[in-house]
């Protein structure tokens, strides 16, 4: 099986955190996945290089010696000249912890013990919902996404997609490779008003029908009982 990292997304992240044996195993696991890290032990030098260098990501601990990550987080919001995703990675776990972290300015949070896949997924998660936030064109593998024009294309061919299709395959590619729920799904999709039982099972047919249904493969896959995901790495 081909590295998923290696075929979407190599990140190039800063990791700050003074804890070495917990560097150490985040760097392994996602060095191995392609991903390129640097590293700071302590808050003054996390923020400096954070500054200096165009990271993808930042992955910030917070009790760190010198500046906590929040300040850290705090003076990157006001210094730095563009957006810079930062994942909080820490063992304060209570609500008002994450209400103080998010409030500072961290796009998500953490909490210690972790599993080393959910960190993964959540750093591309983050990491492509800026792209979206900065790009116009999202590219998937063989999908490419033009928000401004709402056109659609898989190898390079244009899909005649309805605007719902467009809408259900753009909430999925934003949060690839997480499985969107049907709930979630449909808040995104009609928000409190009320539909029709069948009209999602309406909209997913025909999104297949155009997506899937010309091509030797499918990208849209069914998660029985949970959701919809993009199946990209599928599509060989």
């Amino acid at each position: 099986m081909t590295n998923t990292a290696s075929q979407q997304t190599k990140l190039n992240v800063l990791l700050v955190e003074d804890q070495l044996s917990i560097a150490q195993n985040i760097a392994q696991y996602m060095e191995a996945k392609g991903h390129v890290f640097d590293f700071a032990t302590n808050g003054k030098q996390g923020l400096e290089l954070a500054l200096e260098q165009p990271y993808d990501l930042v992955i910030l601990d917070l009790n760190l010696p010198g500046m906590d990550g929040l300040e850290i987080c705090q003076q990157l919001r006001e210094k730095s000249s563009r957006h810079i995703p930062i994942l909080m990675l820490t063992a304060r776990d209570s609500i008002d912890d994450k209400v103080t972290g998010f409030g500072v300015g961290a796009d998500d949070y953490l909490t210690k013990p972790f599993v080393l896949q959910e960190l993964e997924v959540r750093c591309l998660a983050l990491s492509r919902r800026h792209l979206l936030q900065t790009n116009n064109t999202l590219v998937l593998g063989p999908l490419s996404i033009d928000r401004k024009s709402k056109q659609v294309k898989r190898d390079e061919q244009v899909l005649d997609l309805h605007a719902m299709g467009v809408r259900i395959v753009t909430i999925l590619a934003e949060a690839y490779p997480q499985v969107v729920s049907r709930s979630e799904l449909t808040q995104k999709l009609w928000g409190d008003e009320p539909t029709e039982s069948d009209a999602m099972r309406s909209h997913i047919y025909q999104l297949r029908n155009v997506l899937d249904k010309p091509f030797d493969k499918p990208l849209l896959k069914t998660v029985h009982g949970v959701g919809f995901v993009l199946d990209i790495n599928n599509d060989k």
